[in-house]
């Protein structure tokens, strides 16, 4: 079992005693600080003396219900993501909970990786949150993302679209900073005081993707015991963006460009036209122009939201910009950690200007995070060493004679063992699969016979 990180502490709000001891439980075994709560007062009383990192909320409390809580909760600590519990209410509630400030939902019976799959996104949104003074994606992007000439380049084409209307195609492999980029557009634009509403389109099943973007009408389904507005209508005035558009379904991609073409949207289970007026931002890992030549994107879609495109480099393209980088997450580790790392060794830096960076710059953030957890001084190739490998210990490449001390002495069992191993194994293999198709997901799905969320959400997982 992993040590508790307690910079990961994580508060567990449900009043059935058995699943607030079963999750934690199984938030220990992952490594994560545990804190548990049987109602809403409780937990109140909790965030203002411990602040937790995430809350993971029940929506259906005695006494103080969920939303209240929520609403609570964010007005005592806005910055602290809570992730919603339901299994009453159906979509309906949860949605109405995330337009309180909540991260997202899961429905009981709860399914543990997808938890912590929601855990680990909500926590990773927290840490781009805290990554400069102010908002990490409101800042200058010199001041996020460097100064090199390729990624200079992608600061000229933004400054030469965002007072435009244009749909623009951000195009990157994962981890290049498509998301800040969207986000200058549109804070560079006539819509800055307006919302900017993304959509993660790899994420949300295909049943609920059309009532997430269009919205629904009360009665139109099961469960749908309210009017729902769609993210279009959220983004009114706004930028939408549409981030990993590629995942959407043939038949979501026809209604979209219906819904692009005319601006105009209907509502699941309604009957009346509803004018929106927004900016469209679409973002890919893949190149949309070849998904077209092989069947896999709608032509008609690609022409009408490729008005204007920008190409992101990946981090092997621009590695003049890690010294800026790596000292940039230092600093933000340190701040979120309470650590006062000075900085990288001329070897340790030497080291990372060798990498490949399959992840690009969010591999680069967690490393550095994870290096700072481990050292208290200059960071040393050795703690590149042992953050590369998430302080596990290395499967090794064949089997060996002899088992290690610390398996003998008993600090491990069988099945951490087991497991420790097999994570291991897939992290290297998903390193030197993205690294052969540069970054490019959908590929090394294809290659490794799995389909593309699993590899997404493993990739995310080792910080790809």
């Amino acid at each position: 079992m992993e040590s508790p990180d307690e910079s990961r502490r994580v508060l567990i709000v449900d009043d059935e005693q058995a699943i607030r001891e079963m999750l934690h439980c199984f938030f220990e075994t992952k490594g994560y600080g545990t804190q548990t709560a049987g109602g809403a007062e409780e937990a109140l009383n909790l965030i203002g003396a411990e602040r937790p990192h995430l809350v993971v909320l029940d929506l259906r409390l005695p006494g103080m219900g969920g939303l209240d809580a929520l609403k609570r909760i964010k007005q005592l600590s806005p910055p602290i993501p809570v992730l919603l519990m339901t299994g009453y209410g159906g979509v309906d509630s949860a949605v109405a909970a995330m337009k309180l400030g909540a991260e997202d939902y899961l429905t009981k019976p709860l399914k543990l990786n997808e938890l912590l799959r929601a855990v680990e996104r909500a926590l990773d949104d927290r840490v781009r949150a805290l990554a400069s003074p102010g908002s990490d994606s409101n800042g200058p992007l010199c001041d996020l993302m460097g100064k090199s000439p390729p990624i200079s380049r992608v600061y000229e084409l933004v400054e030469q679209v965002a007072q435009t209307d244009f749909t623009v195609v951000l195009s990157g492999e994962t981890g290049t900073g498509k998301t800040l980029v969207a986000r200058a557009i549109h804070n560079a634009s006539r819509r800055a005081s307006e919302r900017f509403v993304r959509v993660d389109c790899g994420s949300i099943p295909d049943t609920l993707i059309e009532s997430e973007l269009f919205g629904h009408e009360r009665g139109a389904f099961t469960g749908a015991d309210r009017r729902n507005e769609g993210y279009f209508e959220k983004a009114s005035r706004g930028t939408l963006f549409l981030d990993e558009i590629a995942n959407l379904s043939s038949a979501m991609m026809r209604k979209l460009l219906c819904a692009l073409e005319e601006r105009r949207i209907y509502r699941i289970g309604g009957q009346e036209p509803i004018d929106v007026d927004i900016r469209v931002i679409a973002a890919s890992n893949q190149d949309l122009g070849q998904l077209v030549e092989e069947g896999h994107f709608r032509r008609d879609l690609f022409h009408r939201l490729n008005e204007f495109t920008i190409e992101i480099p990946p981090l092997r393209q621009r590695k003049e910009d890690i010294p800026f980088l790596a000292d940039r997450f230092i600093r933000l580790a340190n701040a979120e950690l309470g650590k006062s790392v000075r900085g990288l060794s001329p070897e340790s830096l030497e080291s990372l200007t060798r990498r490949d960076w399959p992840g690009n710059v969010r591999e680069l953030r967690n490393l550095m995070k994870r290096a700072v957890l481990v050292s208290d001084g200059l960071i040393q190739p050795d703690h590149l060493q042992a953050a590369s490998t998430n302080g596990t210990p290395p499967a090794p490449a064949e089997p060996e004679p002899q088992a290690s001390p610390d398996l003998l002495m008993g600090q491990w069992s069988l099945k951490d063992i087991t497991r420790e191993a097999v994570r291991h194994v897939e992290q290297r293999v998903i390193a030197a699969v993205l690294s052969q198709t540069h970054g490019n997901k959908s590929k090394a799905a294809r290659l490794l016979h799995v389909d593309y969320k699993t590899l997404y959400y493993k990739a995310k997982e080792f910080g790809y």
